[in-house]
């Protein structure tokens, strides 16, 4: 089992099996604010913090007959002592988060985090009616909105997908355009359909542009950057020079809606053909914009 699950079932057990879906997000983004590197990561959604994620474990722990979920909550259905699996570090933040926010309500905890974590709380449909005015700015000065047009650029490889989305959110992306050839991962969340509804949820339209993408078994035998380089000597001749059409939407779009980012996977730009696209939009005519990798 994944150590990130045990976390789960030990926060569960701590709570006599059994907690309330908002509780169990809150408390649980309590418990990975504090942890050095957290097990889960949050994006702000309908009730304020939460995982994609760790839904998506607990969802497969039903799957398993670990957890019995209902409209509300979820609970623990078996009878083994997780709490004993944890790293001890992990056990004494959880008590922790037991001791200080145990006795809290959802609405409670969600009033809590908002006032405490208020990025997390900037799409939430009922901040207005838990928070006050002045507490309500707090809220409100934490969002992104920016006006200045930027073609942006992210890659997925090592982070997670709240992660991804929240960057995404901070530098006000408007629009995802996925320039993969094949727009399918083995990673959580990332693959065409899971990744648009995901964008959807959070307000940030998805596109994809196979058309400028590379094809996998061009990507095979990349060990060093100057086989990266020379992928990318032939991607240049091969794809950017018969793609100007689509090169040219997608500068419409950024003219349209300011703020768009090119996406693939690798973490490094230098590794990615999304920097070389970026380049030759760069040189299109009218082009008067700047490029930032995120």
């Amino acid at each position: 089992m994944f150590y990130r699950r045990k976390i789960i079932l030990s926060l569960l057990q701590l709570f006599d099996g059994q907690l309330d879906k908002i509780r169990l997000q809150k408390l649980l983004f309590l418990f990975a604010n504090k942890q050095g590197k957290a097990e889960y990561e949050f994006i702000p959604y309908k009730f304020g913090c939460y995982s994609y994620s760790a839904n998506a474990d607990m969802t497969a722990m039903v799957r398993k007959g670990i957890l019995k979920e209902d409209e509300k909550s979820f609970e623990k259905n078996d009878k083994t002592d997780y709490l004993k699996q944890i790293k001890p570090a992990d056990h004494k933040l959880l008590l922790e988060v037991k001791a200080n926010y145990g006795t809290m309500s959802a609405s409670a905890l969600m009033k809590h985090t908002y006032l405490n974590f208020p990025f997390y709380a900037t799409r939430s449909e009922v901040a207005e009616t838990i928070l006050s005015k002045e507490e309500l700015k707090k809220v409100t000065n934490s969002k992104s909105a920016e006006n200045k047009t930027i073609l942006f650029t992210i890659g997925y490889e090592g982070i997670s997908l709240e992660n991804y989305l929240v960057r995404l959110l901070k530098n006000d992306v408007r629009i995802l355009v996925d320039v993969r050839k094949n727009a399918l991962s083995m990673k959580y969340g990332f693959s065409k359909n899971q990744l648009k509804k995901y964008c959807e949820s959070l307000g940030v339209m998805y596109v994809h542009f196979p058309q400028v993408g590379i094809q996998s078994e061009q990507r095979q035998e990349l060990n060093t950057q100057a086989d990266y380089d020379k992928l990318f000597t032939i991607y240049r001749k091969d794809n950017l020079s018969k793609t100007t059409d689509t090169q040219t939407d997608i500068l419409t779009l950024l003219k349209k809606h300011k703020r768009i980012a090119l996406t693939c996977f690798e973490a490094n730009i230098c590794q990615c053909h999304r920097k070389h696209l970026a380049e030759a939009i760069e040189k299109l005519p009218a082009f008067e914009y700047e490029v930032k990798h995120i």
